[in-house]
């Protein structure tokens, strides 16, 4: 066994079970050895051990190691080795350069030019035979392959050959030693890529390139750690690697990422757990666009193990839908699988591979849908939905769509059309002779190429191509979509100006969108928009590196054809920038139907959002506004094909969010044009075509709705709350310009249905217009009130919780604005406020001293109004005398005719509307506003409504009963013996009317009578009436109370039950006779009641 000597960090993983990827031990070939061989070209010879097998390369003390590495010399990937570089390498040990050719000074110099320190061309050689035939062998063959083949094999031949099998690329090293993608691992790297990009003079510009090479890149790794990340989850195994014709030259271990995914999956999102499965899809998308073909190896692992996820099971029984998250990554999943078989140069065995295990996965019943779980009315990818037979046929009988139908589609479309193939291998394809005009012509008329095709699908391939590492190709191609989306507009606005008349008289139309690009699964408009803004964002050099997509596609060359430069496909004064902006603001503005389905349409919302944050990373300048007037032109004036246009279908997807976008980018620059943005935005139709019908052109007619149709708008809410939005960013913008807040308020009244998001408008315009820096802005305080008055109208008949602040907020911004408004509110208070309302919040409040201080009112001014809350009080009165009568009272007090009437109106409602606690509550109020007789007679009218039953000892009304003979028995004998009957006609509670009795026999009636009268001073006898008729029902009422208990009494109420005995006696002995008549009421309780032994034992104990 050789050794070679190296430095060597202990494997994280040797004692860990999370090794995502590692090396693959080849049979009969170098087995751990390559790791030894793979670091020493990086960090030289240094004195530790490492074991490699025979067969491979001999490196002891004295021997030089292997030459520093440069990049891989596979096509694509670098330029290969440095001219010069000798057989037996070059490098450093121990400190001092190692032995090697006989002159000392060649070998210093030639080291040095072998690490890039000395300028090419200065003491190099030509590679030597050995190393040349080698590499050509291990681009070839993997070393496995040539030991199996080939029994002989000398050994610096062997070594050469493993020497050349390792892989150069920096760039996979960090890709297969982190889940990062690459670019975030090169940024982390001192002296890395980035690193290389840092401005500077010529001494940093030299440390940059110094950084660059290998070998210092070697001594970064190893200094940072990364050497260690490479042991922990992987590197690329020599002996068992790939051929040249492979795509994939490092070992995925399959185990190891399944477990990984299986891991986090179970974690149910979890402790990062999405994040990390997002970082796995992006190391395939990294894999991908290196051309590696491991990317769909891993992509096939990670979708594996998605399916066998117990939890699709789970809630697909109990019929609950999967969290957002994790139906995002589902997405992603099914737009990867796309990008894999959307690829240019994949081969037809491995398509027909993928479509077998697409359609497999596709059969299984827990696969998520495309659309979450709802129907399946987009269209193919093709845009041609079957034909005949099956065109009718229900949606629910069809097959649903689910996250791999795109991709089974996708199987079908090639390459190999001509006109494709021009349009993204040259950008000098151009034909000025082309004269066909017609809609799918190849050609506009300034001679640039279209590509016309499902525009998600033609999108798909852009992303393909941008996924596999042809940026350029990508972006002629993404040029090309953008400039037929344009002139598909402009054939548009043609149309609908053709049709306009006709159009507009019948007022509806059909949708023109059955899908919309903004959040469809295929993500068009994203695609387009991040191909061109990463054009913007990089250099020319950004796609260098890259085999000519030319030379595998094949070129198709006509004589018919000129050629002209790529810029000349853009208008004059346009960039990418401007295509970019204008494809966003063209699929934002699509007018599309609302698909079905909760998540769909979250997913519809979620991506509008996304698109207009990317456009807000934008600074506007005076090109890009060109660009915002131009399209805000055309999306208002396309009719249906657009979601501003004049005439759209009712359940097109609302457009508010974009029009506030639009609003505020428009609004410094052209205002006009603006607010006729975001006036057209404000309609919501799928509400407005389900109103009530009525006068419609009074708005506050209009009820607040809730749809009732199918398939239901679950975002119904967001959609509503962002209406809200959009039309306060006009209130806000339109302070002090008078015509521009009528017309806000008029679309307002039109357009909105909630009745709380109304109200939040009125709460925010009067908060911007009471500024404390600036005086209060009048016209928007109008424009508050009658937002406010809306609001009252739609919630008058409907129960809301918050109506009461509603209420109260009205009054408080009528206040604000002057006592004509509250005056008004008064006068209108039947189609605003209920009558309990209207008294005890609206009338009270504006007669309280607090708004006639607010005010500043003169006394006439305060007469005024109060005569209108008088009047108001009065009217509230007469509708509803229960709820408004005492408010009424309370408001008519300074004013004796309205008093009057007010109680008149309280006298006539008494003995039909009004409830005896009612009665009672205002005849308190009467007697403390000095008013006994008048608290005497509606005391009386409400002991008439009462009836105290006998076992009702705890009844609220007991106290106002008390308080009502109280009265009587203070205004005299006449009054008190008026009302003894109506009590004793409505009490039957003996206790009630024995403490009435007792009451009545302390002092004489009307000792202190009306107009200072007194009376005799005597008593009044218990042997005459009224009291006698009010003793005997006392005593009455005890015996039939005494009897009902006794019916269900148990022993545990037995002491209670002798209290009430020991009560009844005292009622009893206030007869003349009352002894005999207690004694024989006993008596009679003893013999009816014989068998109840004890209770009767107490009763003779107590009472004999």
């Amino acid at each position: 066994m050789a050794s070679i000597c190296i430095r060597l960090r202990p494997p994280q993983w040797a004692n860990s079970q999370h090794r995502p990827l590692r090396p693959c031990k080849g049979r009969g070939g170098v087995t751990q050895g390559w790791l030894a061989a793979f670091l020493v070209p990086f960090i030289g010879y240094i004195h530790f051990r490492y074991p490699l097998r025979s067969g491979a390369i001999m490196a002891e003390r004295g021997q030089l190691p292997f030459p520093a590495k440069r990049l891989c010399c596979r096509p694509g990937y670098g330029s290969g080795c440095r001219p010069g570089q000798r057989a037996g390498g070059m490098g450093f040990s121990s400190g001092a350069l190692c032995a090697g050719p006989s002159s000392a000074t060649a070998t210093v110099a030639a080291a040095a030019a072998a690490l890039g320190l000395l300028p090419l061309g200065k003491t190099q050689s030509p590679e030597s035979l050995l190393d040349i035939a080698a590499r050509k062998v291990a681009e070839k063959w993997p070393f496995q392959q040539v030991e199996e083949q080939f029994e002989r094999i000398p050994e610096p031949v062997q070594r050469r050959i493993v020497y050349w099998s390792f892989p150069r690329s920096e760039r996979e090293i960090c890709m297969y030693s982190s889940f990062n993608t690459g670019a975030e691992d090169l940024a982390t790297v001192p002296g890395g890529a980035a690193a290389g990009t840092a401005p500077g003079g010529g001494a940093d510009i030299a440390a940059v390139d110094e950084n660059r090479l290998p070998f210092r890149r070697g001594i970064v790794l190893l200094d940072g750690g990364y050497v260690d990340n490479v042991l922990q989850v992987g590197a690329p195994d020599p002996t068992a690697g790939a051929s040249i014709d492979d795509e994939n030259c490092w070992h995925l271990d399959e185990e190891q990422v399944q477990e990984q995914v299986k891991l986090f999956l179970s974690q149910g999102g979890y402790h990062g757990s999405g994040k990390q499965l997002n970082l796995l899809f992006a190391k395939v998308r990294e894999m991908l666009k290196m051309r590696d073909s491991n990317g769909a190896r891993m992509l096939t692992l990670i979708t594996e193990q998605f399916m066998a996820d117990p939890r699709l099971s789970l809630w697909t029984q109990q019929g609950t839908a999967m969290t957002d998250k994790y139906r995002q990554l589902w997405d992603e999943l099914g737009g990867l699988w796309m990008c894999i078989v959307l690829n240019p140069h994949c081969k037809l065995e491995q398509k027909v591979s993928w479509l077998k295990q697409l359609k497999k996965w596709n059969g299984v019943d827990v696969c998520p849908w495309e659309d979450g779980n709802h129907g399946n009315e987009l269209p193919n990818l093709t845009n041609a939905l079957p034909q005949g037979a099956n065109a009718n046929q229900d949606s629910s009988n069809r097959p649903h769509r689910t996250v791999f139908t795109r991709a089974i589609e996708a199987c079908e479309l090639h390459w190999q059309d001509s006109h494709l193939q021009h349009i993204i291998s040259s950008d000098l394809y151009t034909n000025y002779c082309y004269h066909e005009h017609t809609e799918n012509s190849l050609f506009d008329s300034r001679g640039w190429p279209l590509w016309h095709e499902h525009v998600p699908t033609a999108c798909a391939r852009v992303d393909a191509l941008r996924s596999h590492g042809y940026p350029q190709e990508a972006l002629r191609l993404a040029i090309a979509i953008v400039n037929t989306l344009r002139r598909q507009q402009q054939k548009q606005l043609e149309m609908f100006q053709a049709q306009k008349k006709e159009l507009l008289q019948i007022g509806v139309t059909s949708i023109t969108n059955l899908e919309g690009w903004v959040g469809h699964p295929l993500d068009p408009i994203g695609t387009l928009f991040s191909s061109l803004i990463e054009a913007c964002r990089v250099d020319d050099e950004s796609f260098h590196g890259f085999s000519d997509f030319t030379e595998n596609m094949g070129q198709c060359k006509s004589l018919e054809y000129q050629h002209l430069p790529a810029h000349k496909f853009l208008e004059e004064g346009e960039s990418y920038l401007t295509l970019a902006v204008e494809v966003a603001l063209i699929g934002l503005g699509q007018q599309r139907i609302m698909p079905d389905g909760l998540y769909a349409q979250e997913k519809v919302c979620r991506n509008e959002e996304q698109l207009i944050s990317k456009l807000q990373e934008i600074e506007l300048d005076d090109t890009l506004v060109k660009i915002f007037r131009k399209q805000a032109v055309f999306l208002l004036e396309a009719g249906p094909y657009s979601g501003l246009g004049e005439v759209i279908h009712r359940d097109s997807v609302p457009m508010h969010t974009f029009a506030k976008y639009l609003f505020t980018c428009l609004l410094p620059h052209d205002a006009e044009l603006a607010y006729k943005s975001a006036l057209r935005a404000m309609r919501l139709l799928v509400l407005e075509s389900m109103a009530p019908l009525g006068d419609t052109s009074r708005p506050h007619h209009i009820a607040s709705v809730v749809p009732n149709r199918y398939p239901r708008w679950f975002t119904l809410s967001h959609i509503e709350s962002q209406q809200c939005e959009l039309a306060s960013t006009m209130l806000t913008a339109a302070k002090g310009d008078v015509q521009r807040l009528e017309t806000v308020l008029e679309s307002i009244q039109k357009n909105i249905h909630s009745s709380s998001h109304i109200f939040k408008l009125a709460q925010d315009a009067f908060k911007i217009a009471t500024l404390m820096d600036s005086l209060p802005d009048i016209t928007l305080l109008k424009v508050s009130l009658e937002l406010g008055l809306q609001v009252m109208r739609m919630t008058l008949s409907t129960l809301n919780w918050r109506r009461r602040e509603m209420v109260r907020w009205l009054v408080t911004c009528a206040t604000e604005i002057g006592v004509y408004a509250l005056d008004s509110i008064m006068q209108n208070w039947f189609t605003l406020f209920t009558p309990t309302e209207a008294t005890s919040i609206v009338a009270t409040t504006v007669m309280s001293n607090s708004t006639i201080v607010h005010l500043h009112l003169d006394c006439h001014q305060q007469e005024k109004l109060a005569s209108s809350a008088r009047t108001l009080a009065l009217q509230c009165a007469m509708k509803d005398p229960q709820n408004c009568a005492l408010s009424a009272l309370t408001l008519c007090e300074k004013d004796h005719i309205a008093f009057e009437t007010a109680y008149q109106i309280v006298l006539d409602a008494a003995t039909t509307s009004m409830s005896y606690s009612q009665l009672f509550t205002i005849a308190r109020y009467m007697e403390h506003r000095g008013y006994p007789m008048r608290a005497y007679k509606l005391a009386t009218l409400a002991i008439t409504h009462l009836n105290l039953s006998y076992n009702q000892d705890t009844h609220p009304a007991i106290n106002d009963v008390l308080w009502a003979c109280a009265l009587s028995h203070s205004l005299g004998k006449n009054e008190l013996a008026a009302v003894i009957p109506l009590v004793v006609k409505s009490v039957k509670c003996a206790t009630v009317l024995s403490d009435i009795l007792r009451r009545c026999t302390l002092t004489t009636p009307g000792m202190v009578g009306l107009h200072g009268r007194r009376n005799s001073g005597k008593l009044m006898s218990l042997d005459k009436a009224p009291l006698r008729q009010l003793l005997d029902a006392t005593i009455g009422a005890y015996i039939n109370t005494t009897h009902s208990r006794l019916t269900h009494i148990s022993p545990r109420h037995y002491s209670e039950f002798i209290e009430f005995l020991t009560k009844a006696r005292e009622t009893f002995l206030m007869a003349h006779d009352g002894h005999i008549q207690f004694t024989q009421f006993i008596d009679n309780l003893k013999q009816i009641y014989k068998g109840k032994k004890k209770l009767m034992m107490l009763v003779r104990e107590r009472f004999g």
